[in-house]
C-alpha cells in the first residue's frame, strides 16, 4: 500500500514540478519584476528603514510591529530547508542547483512583495490581532470563498502537520548523531515546549520568533563567514562550478541541467517560500500605515533567507571535499563538511543551529495553520484539535523515518503554490496600484497612509473603519 501511495505521489510531484510550478514561479517572477519596475532591488534601502518602524497605531490592542511580523515570516523560512534542504539540492541536482536557488530568490523578491501586499490589503481584524493571507485575499479579492477554503486546508495540513514533522525529525536526528540522545526523549521535549508556545497565541509566537531568528541567523552566518575567509582563494572557482553546472557545462558531480533546475527551484521554494502563499499569513499580522510596507519587508526576507543563509550552507558544503565522495547527504553532509573546516565540534554546532532554525519554523508553521483554521470556521474546539494534532505530528516526526512524508510535503506544497500563483496573478494589478500609491506619497515626503476608497479597492474592512482611518490620518501628519 505504501509503495502504491509513493508511486502516485512521485508521479504527481513530477508532473507538477516539471511543468506547472517551474513555469509558474519563474514566469510570474519575471512578470512581477518587470511590472513593478524591479521593486525588490529599487527599494532595498526602504525595506531596511521600514523594518525598524514601531507599530503606528495605539488603540488598546496588542499590536505586532513590522520587525516581529518579519521574524514570524523568517522563522518559517529559515529552517530545515536552509541546511538539510540545500544539501539535498546539491546531492540530487549538483552544484548548479544553487544557481537556480539564487534565481528563484532574485525573482521571488517581487513575488513576495505582491503576495504580502495583498495580504495586508485584504486582512481582517479580530479581537486579538490582524490576520490574513491567501485564503483571505482569494475570498475578498477574487470572491471565491470555496477556493480560499481549499487553500486553507492545504496550508493547515502542509505547515501545521507535515512540515512540522520534517522539522522535528531533523532536530531529533541531529541530536542523536551529535550526542547520542534517544529520539523519543528529544521528541517529548520538543513537543512539550511546542505546546507551551502555541497555547500562548500569536503574540507569544511573535515574541519568541523576534528573539530566536536574529540570534540563529547571525551565529550561523558568522561561522559561514569564517569558513569563507579560511578558503577565500577557492571561492572564485566554486562560483565558476556553480554557474557551469547550472547550464550543463560541467557534469562531474551529477545532475544534468534539468536536475539542477528542478532541485534548485524546488528547494529554493521550500526555503524562501516566495509564491507559496505562506509568508503572507505573517505579513497580514503587522500593524502598519500602508500595505506596501509589509510587501517590502517580506521581500527582504526572501533575500535574507536564500542569498545569505542558503548561500552560506552551499559554500560550506562546496568548499569541502566531502560532497565529492557521494557517500553522505542531507544534514549529515553539512555536518561532515563543516567538520572538515572547523573540527569535531561542528556536529554539536549544527545540532544547536538545527534546534534553533527548525524549532522556530515549527512555531511559525503552526501559526500559519491556526490562522487558516480560523478562516474556515472560528471554533475553539477545532482550534484545540488542531493544536493537539500539531503536537502529535511533532512527536511522530521525531521518531519516524519520513521519506514518504518529505514527498507528501512536496506534493502539498506544490498544490497550495499553484492555487496561490493563480490568485496573485489575477490580483497583481491591485498590488501594483498600491505600490504606485506608496511611491507617490514617499516622493511627496510623506509617511504613506493607505486609503483604499481613494484607490477604488473594495472589501478592505480592516482599513475602512472610520475611527481607524481618522487615527491613521492624524498620526501620519
Amino acid at each position: 500500500m505504501e509503495e502504491f501511495i509513493t508511486t502516485i505521489v512521485d508521479f504527481s510531484n513530477n508532473i507538477l514540478w516539471s511543468y506547472v510550478l517551474i513555469a509558474g514561479l519563474l514566469g510570474l517572477g519575471i512578470y512581477f519584476t518587470i511590472a513593478s519596475r524591479f521593486v525588490q532591488f529599487r527599494f532595498i534601502g526602504e525595506m531596511i528603514r521600514v523594518l525598524a518602524e514601531k507599530p503606528q497605531f495605539k488603540d488598546g490592542q496588542k499590536n505586532i510591529s513590522p520587525f516581529k511580523s518579519f521574524c514570524v515570516g523568517a522563522a518559517t523560512r529559515i529552517g530545515t530547508g536552509n541546511l538539510a534542504g540545500v544539501a539535498v539540492a546539491i546531492t540530487l541536482g549538483g552544484p548548479g542547483a544553487v544557481f537556480w536557488m539564487w534565481i528563484v530568490a532574485l525573482l521571488g523578491g517581487a513575488t513576495a512583495f505582491i503576495e504580502s501586499t495583498l495580504a495586508q490589503v485584504y486582512k481582517i481584524r479580530d479581537s486579538k490581532a490582524f490576520r490574513g493571507g491567501p485564503a483571505y485575499y482569494i475570498e475578498k479579492g477574487l470572491k471565491k470563498r470555496w477556493l480560499g477554503i481549499v487553500f486553507a486546508v492545504l496550508i493547515a495540513v502542509t505547515f501545521g502537520l507535515i512540515f512540522n514533522s520534517v522539522q522535528s525529525n531533523t532536530i531529533a536526528l541531529a541530536f542523536e548523531n551529535a550526542f547520542g540522545v534517544n529520539r523519543w526523549v528529544v521528541g517529548l521535549i520538543i513537543t512539550a515546549i511546542t505546546g507551551l508556545v502555541i497555547f500562548g497565541g500569536v503574540h507569544r509566537i511573535a515574541n519568541l520568533s523576534s528573539v530566536i531568528v536574529p540570534i540563529m541567523a547571525v551565529l550561523y552566518l558568522l561561522i559561514a563567514f569564517i569558513v569563507l575567509v579560511i578558503n577565500i582563494g577557492e571561492l572564485p572557482s566554486i562560483i565558476g562550478i556553480i554557474v557551469g553546472h547550472a547550464f550543463g557545462f560541467e557534469q562531474a558531480f551529477g545532475g544534468a541541467i534539468g536536475a539542477a533546475i528542478m532541485n534548485g527551484v524546488k528547494r529554493g521554494l521550500f526555503s524562501n517560500e516566495a509564491g507559496m502563499g505562506s509568508a503572507p499569513n505573517a505579513a497580514a499580522t503587522s500593524t502598519t500605515s500602508h500595505p506596501a510596507k509589509q510587501g517590502l519587508i517580506q521581500s527582504l526576507g526572501v533575500f535574507v533567507d536564500t542569498i545569505f543563509v542558503c548561500s552560506a550552507t552551499a559554500f560550506i558544503i562546496l568548499l569541502a571535499p566531502v560532497f565529492r565522495t557521494g557517500e553522505v547527504s542531507g544534514i549529515e553532509l553539512l555536518q561532515n563538511s563543516l567538520d572538515s573546516h572547523i573540527g569535531g565540534w561542528a556536529a554539536i554546532f549544527i545540532s544547536l543551529a538545527i534546534l534553533l532554525f527548525a524549532f522556530s519554523s515549527i512555531i511559525g508553521s503552526y501559526y500559519y495553520g491556526e490562522t487558516n483554521i480560523e478562516f474556515i470556521k472560528e471554533s475553539k474546539p477545532a482550534l484545540l484539535i488542531f493544536r493537539i494534532a500539531t503536537m502529535a505530528f511533532v512527536m511522530i516526526g521525531s521518531v519516524s523515518s519520513l521519506s514518504l512524508v518529505w514527498k507528501m510535503a512536496d506534493l502539498f506544497m506544490a498544490l497550495m503554490t499553484v492555487i496561490n500563483l493563480i490568485a496573485i496573478g489575477l490580483l497583481g494589478k491591485v498590488a501594483f496600484k498600491v505600490l504606485k500609491d506608496y511611491e507617490m506619497q514617499r516622493k511627496a515626503g510623506k509617511d504613506p497612509v493607505f486609503c483604499p476608497k481613494k484607490l477604488g479597492i473594495e472589501n478592505t474592512e480592516a482599513w475602512e473603519d472610520d475611527e481607524y482611518e481618522e487615527r491613521r490620518q492624524k498620526e501620519a501628519v
